[in-house]
């Protein structure tokens, strides 16, 4: 009874901001990393960052690091992924993930093994 329920998506400006936040219940949090997958129309799901199961190591694709920020509050269930200076090719659908303790590779989503049914982010030029 595993359940991840992703918010915060939305249209935004080139340059603009946005916060994802993904809530997950029906695991122990603190046991699991953490990752942000987005897949785009007719593209391969890319795995964009991950934070591991203490916090304390972080994980970001070459194509957003620097702009995005991952983040936890294992007392609220929730990771967050801060968007910054967002760019056309980051529209997608955004997706959270849960793996057992530590992130991995993130070219392998398929090691992760709770997902959230995403959420939306366009941005326009």
């Amino acid at each position: 009874q595993v359940q991840m329920v992703e918010s915060g998506g939305g249209l935004v400006q080139a340059g603009g901001s946005l916060r994802l936040s993904c809530t997950a219940s029906g695991l122990t949090f603190g046991n699991y990393a953490m990752g942000w997958f987005r897949q785009a129309p007719g593209k391969e799901r890319e795995g964009v960052s991950c934070v591991s199961w203490s916090g304390d190591t972080t994980y970001y694709a070459d194509s957003v690091k620097g702009r995005f920020t991952i983040s936890r509050d294992n007392a609220k269930n929730t990771v967050y992924l801060q968007m910054n200076n967002l760019k056309p090719e980051d529209t997608a659908m955004y997706y959270c993930a849960a793996k057992r303790f530590v992130c991995g590779d993130l070219s392998r989503p398929a090691d992760f093994d709770y997902w959230g049914q995403g959420t939306q982010v366009t941005v326009s030029s």
